[in-house]
């Protein structure tokens, strides 16, 4: 006779929370899509465990203007149209991308520093550009953060765009034009359960809803850290899971600015020559570091390379379609 073997399952009291990226005309947007991210009731991937009714999303970041400091090979990836933030977020939603997260940069191309006048102009040409839902990041600077990022959000009222970063000596500002023009915001901590879940309240407690905002935990790429920040990651989810409601926040991660400035990665001469070819060794470690955060529970993960986009997300619509 057969024997049947019930497979234990998990009964976790608490989900990750859904939010939604982007706005339709219909929610009073130009988008074409919107993007859900969170959601999960269960750990990555484990199907038979609960619900998880969307895929983490694959993120292609564009700068305002061409880097100065990226490695060749991401260059040479996207070639021309990265001298025009608009045609560079036309080609990443042609390579596959669901998200694009367009950095501003403290300078613009002539070196002289960036303007609200020019952040709101470039922002506008990247929605004309694509139908995709947009991430506005400022240059990590806590007052040039502010003075960029307000007019961004009046520029794009009504598009729901995911805004950053929001630190905690840096976010009542940005929260608040979010809030005012209808948009979710990115809430970036180091590497550290209790920091991430702090900002979290302090957010909430402004009066943002819990639905639109998103947790960035922080991470190193691979062998610079990673193990650390996807420990954080998967404590941050297993407290999501067992109820605890400030922890329930989707989680963007940025391997693509993590794996691109590490050498191995970023050099391809003056390094061992059993590091092997530099081309096949820079992509493989952001692919492995992408893979690796999408397994501790990241919800959305920031990429560079066009290559590791397509690698990620055929691992990604493997993983979905094995339950």
């Amino acid at each position: 006779m057969p024997i049947t073997v019930e497979i234990p399952k998990e009964k976790w009291a608490g989900k990750v929370r859904e939010v939604v990226l982007g706005a339709t005309a219909a929610d009073g947007g130009t988008r074409a899509k919107t993007v859900v991210v969170g959601g999960e009731a269960t750990l990555p991937f484990l199907h038979f465990d609960g619900a998880i009714p969307h895929p983490p999303a694959l993120a292609i970041e564009v700068r305002d203007r061409r880097p100065d400091d990226w490695s060749p090979l991401v260059y040479e990836a996207w070639g021309e149209a990265m001298n025009d933030p608009a045609e560079w977020a036309k080609a990443a939603e042609k390579a596959g991308a669901d998200l694009i997260v367009l950095t501003l940069s403290l300078t613009t191309a002539d070196r002289k520093p960036n303007t609200p006048e020019n952040a709101k102009a470039v922002v506008r040409k990247v929605l004309n550009a694509t139908g995709l839902p947009l991430a506005v990041f400022g240059p990590g600077q806590a007052e040039k953060d502010n003075e960029l990022i307000v007019p961004v959000a009046e520029e794009a009222k009504g598009e729901k765009l995911l805004l950053g970063v929001c630190e905690d000596k840096n976010y009542r500002t940005i929260v608040a034009t979010a809030m005012a023009n209808g948009h979710n915001v990115s809430s970036k901590t180091p590497m550290d359960v209790n920091l991430a879940k702090q900002l979290v309240i302090l957010i909430h407690d402004m009066g943002m809803p819990l639905d639109r905002i998103i947790m960035d935990p922080t991470t190193g790429a691979l062998a610079y850290g990673i193990e650390y920040g996807y420990s954080v990651m998967e404590r941050l989810r297993l407290a999501a899971l067992q109820g605890d409601s400030m922890t329930q926040q989707p989680m963007i991660v940025t391997p693509g600015e993590e794996t691109w400035k590490a050498k191995e990665s970023k050099v391809g001469e003056g390094v061992p020559e059993t590091w092997g070819d530099w081309k096949r060794r820079a992509i493989n470690w952001e692919t492995l570091t992408a893979a690796s955060l999408i397994h501790a529970g990241a919800d959305a993960v920031v990429l560079r390379h066009p290559e590791t986009l397509a690698r990620v997300k055929a691992m990604v619509n493997g993983l979905m379609s094995a339950n």
